[in-house]
């Protein structure tokens, strides 16, 4: 398989988009589905992620598994991510259990849905050092109807050990209509 200028030039658009939830269909389950098969083409799918959301991009985390209500997505430690008390910062393992939660919930919506994060709690349970994966089992939305619902991400170290755990409150409903 290769990166044909098809699949590049969706890409580029999705890099580019202010605003993912106007896609007629749902644009991450369709971008993982033709990239994650391809040599370097979970890195593409990440590296575009983080161009829609810079903030996001920041702590350079990379998808390595996706499917309808599951995530996995690891981040590595380095200086850029780091406190002064050389380990991996708060604000960056609630960067990562964002982006873990988000991207579970991306590919899982129906394609008449968009959602929002309202809230995000998370507890941290040890110093995170090394690479730490972020890991999200989350329920799958069957409809656009509005509705809340608790997304929890944990974090482990490279050795199984469980170092944050996150629940983000989202919100899922329809997307807007082309008139409004």
């Amino acid at each position: 398989m290769t990166l044909d200028m098809s699949v590049l030039s969706s890409v580029q658009q999705f890099a580019r988009a202010g605003d993912v939830s106007n896609y007629p269909k749902n644009i991450i389950r369709s971008l993982w589905g033709r990239l994650s098969p391809l040599p370097g083409g979970r890195a593409i799918f990440s590296r575009a992620i983080g161009r829609v959301a810079p903030y996001t991009g920041s702590v350079r985390a990379q998808v390595v598994e996706l499917r309808d209500g599951y995530a996995r997505v690891v981040m590595a430690d380095r200086r850029a991510v780091r406190n002064h008390l050389a380990c991996i910062h708060a604000i960056a393992l609630c960067n990562l259990a964002e982006l873990t939660g988000n991207v579970a919930v991306a590919y899982t919506l129906p394609d008449d849905a968009r959602f929002i994060v309202a809230g995000l709690s998370i507890e941290y349970l040890k110093k995170a050092r090394g690479t730490i994966t972020g890991v999200c089992e989350c329920p799958v939305p069957r409809s656009s109807e509005r509705r809340e619902y608790e997304v929890p991400v944990r974090m482990e170290n490279a050795a199984g050990e469980e170092v944050a755990r996150a629940t983000l409150r989202t919100l899922v409903g329809p997307k807007r209509s082309a008139s409004a």
